[in-house]
């Protein structure tokens, strides 16, 4: 899993989240992103509106949560959804999980301890180089 600075960075820089089963999140509020949820039919369900997304908390106990609009909330995408959203940038990943991705012509490398943080860095970095 992602860090959340990460995610945030991500999100900052322009990567657009639209849940769907199985992905992770927490809600972006100081105090309360200590906790990470996942988008299920039978927990955290999306629910799509004209206003905008909300996630529907279906059979909480533990907390008088009913919903969160999906605005208040910060993405954690997973090692393989950060690799399909480089796409053909992605050139490979390599023990030690240092990613090379093609990034403005030129083959980047980032390195991490953890795989994911790998990817969104070097995601980070797509995302930015497309926006220039």
């Amino acid at each position: 899993m992602i860090s959340i600075p990460l995610a945030r960075s991500l999100r900052d820089a322009g990567l657009r989240w639209h849940p769907t089963t199985g992905d992770r999140f927490v809600i972006d509020k100081p105090g309360v992103d200590d906790d990470v949820y996942t988008v299920s039919e039978m927990t955290v369900e999306r629910h799509d509106y004209p206003s905008g997304t909300v996630l529907g908390f279906n059979g909480t106990t533990e907390w008088a949560l009913d919903s969160v609009d999906a605005s208040e909330s910060l993405w954690l995408p997973r090692e393989d959804q950060l690799r399909e959203l480089l796409g053909p940038a992605f050139v490979s990943l390599t023990a030690g999980y240092t990613v090379t991705a093609t990034i403005d012509g030129a083959q980047r490398t980032f390195t991490d301890p953890v795989a994911a943080e790998a990817y969104g860095a070097a995601l980070r970095a797509y995302i930015a180089a497309a926006l220039d």
